[in-house]
């Protein structure tokens, strides 16, 4: 389970026309870390780099592929809103851009990073991306961090 890279708003169209441009998908998972920590003796480690790492697990209604991994490097920014109660969490169609440098996607077709739109879409912007087919992750299950 290789990552493949996404560098151009052509890898982007690529991948997102395999994906069926998030049609009838999921976030099923979403998982941050950094390279920060508190050490056993207290003290701090920090990173100089913009360190941050995004995974998120997408689960689709369509094979070929059913189940994919996003692994975003270098985030900028993260805008998740959570659906509300009695809305359902479908992603209808996505977007996926390289403007400047950034990579950004987005759970609506619509958004753009210019355009302010009148409801909350779930983004991610970050300089690095990758990709890999995770299909035998379909179902409930969780995949990242323990399960309690």
């Amino acid at each position: 389970m290789d990552w493949i890279p996404l560098n151009t708003q052509e890898d982007l169209d690529k991948f997102m026309n395999l994906f069926g441009w998030f049609h009838d998908a999921c976030l099923k998972e979403l998982y941050l870390w950094t390279e920060h920590y508190v050490d056993f003796n207290y003290s701090m480690g920090v990173s100089d780099k913009l360190d941050n790492r995004i995974r998120t697990l997408f689960q689709r209604q369509w094979q070929n592929p059913s189940a994919i991994e996003l692994l975003f490097e270098e985030v900028i920014k993260l805008s998740i809103s959570p659906s509300p109660e009695n809305y359902d969490s479908i992603i209808y169609e996505g977007t996926f851009l390289y403007d400047n440098g950034i990579f950004y996607w987005a759970d609506d077709r619509n958004w753009n990073p210019n355009k302010k739109l009148d409801y909350k879409v779930n983004w991610i912007a970050a300089r690095k991306v990758s990709w890999r087919e995770v299909s035998n992750w379909m179902g409930k299950q969780q995949r990242y961090g323990i399960v309690e």
